[in-house]
């Protein structure tokens, strides 16, 4: 009787534990990951944007 208790708490733990783990994976996956522009880069489009004015 405690053995089965024991194993059913076990295993409940193990199962609560997989589902955050699946939902933080899941979470992560939706996530909207977005990479700001190399500063040089921003510098040649300065002095690109600053001759088509001129």
């Amino acid at each position: 009787m405690t053995f089965t208790i024991i194993m059913i708490v076990c295993i409940a733990i193990v199962l609560g534990i997989a589902a955050m783990f699946g939902f933080a994976v899941s979470k992560g996956y939706d996530y909207k990951h977005t990479v700001d522009p190399h500063p040089d880069e921003l510098d040649d489009n300065d002095i690109r944007n600053n001759h088509n004015k001129s």
